[in-house]
């Protein structure tokens, strides 16, 4: 099983990451996608003491819609803040998590677009795939990755949460889709039903920890251990064993972030 998506560099997991780490392997974890925030001093240093628990994590580097507003000066920065970090994070496998934020709004609509088309066009520049958040905002982030992408930037659309047509044009646009513990919630039927529309080969599994633990852990810090619960809940709806879904989604990873 992989973790595609994770913020074991967050202070939250600091006093026990070692016993997360090995719960992680205990679980049958083959390894995970941390998600940084570029330019956080703290994060990096956790990465690092990471990368000495687990050599088979893997990184990504980006600066979040909430964040945007720290470049609203020059939104190019942001950009070039991420390459740099980028260049010296030897595991680094993609920029992000970017994209748009429209629930929160905690940047600048138009910061964050600008911003957002600068790593884009970055991730062009170095071949890199994408981690895009979106929320509330899905016609504006398509729109982005369309024009800056070019048709060469591939991603994952991460935490998927959305409905059959941003499924659908994420898809055409090469892009996977991720699922994470919100597939277990009883209420989520509509995103199970969309979520049957997605090929088995552009399928990836998530956490999103410290965030979104799923059933039976609702309510508690979430871990990379767990994901193995949206394993099961989507190997249930494809009617496959967990094994074979944990290998095909592994596979895919794999196809997307050559880790």
């Amino acid at each position: 099983m992989i973790d595609s998506h994770c913020h074991l560099a967050d202070t939250t997991f600091a006093d026990d990451l070692d016993a997360i780490v090995e719960r992680a392997k205990d679980a049958g974890l083959e390894r995970a996608l941390v998600i940084l925030e570029a330019g956080n001093a703290e994060e990096a240093a956790q990465a690092e003491r990471l990368t000495s628990l687990w050599p088979a994590v893997r990184f990504a580097v980006g600066v979040h819609p909430h964040q945007a507003h720290q470049f609203a000066a020059d939104p190019s920065r942001a950009a070039a803040v991420v390459r740099e970090q980028i260049l010296r994070t030897g595991a680094a496998r993609a920029v992000g998590e970017i994209g748009l934020d429209y629930h929160y709004d905690f940047s600048p609509r138009d910061v964050q677009h600008a911003v957002f088309r600068a790593q884009v066009r970055l991730a062009r520049e170095l071949s890199l795939p994408v981690v895009i958040h979106t929320r509330e905002a899905d016609e504006d982030t398509l729109a982005v990755l369309r024009e800056e992408g070019g048709g060469e930037v591939r991603g994952v659309l991460h935490c998927f949460t959305g409905g059959p047509s941003l499924a659908d044009a994420g898809l055409e646009l090469g892009f996977y889709v991720s699922l994470a513990g919100i597939i277990t919630f009883p209420r989520a039927e509509d995103l199970r039903q969309t979520v049957r529309r997605v090929p088995l080969d552009r399928l990836l599994t998530e956490t999103d920890s410290p965030f979104l633990a799923p059933v039976p852990y609702r309510g508690k810090r979430n871990e990379p251990a767990y994901v193995a619960r949206v394993v099961e809940t989507l190997a249930k709806m494809h009617q496959i064993p967990p094994a074979e879904l944990a290998a095909r989604t592994a596979a895919n990873f794999h196809t997307l972030f050559r880790p």
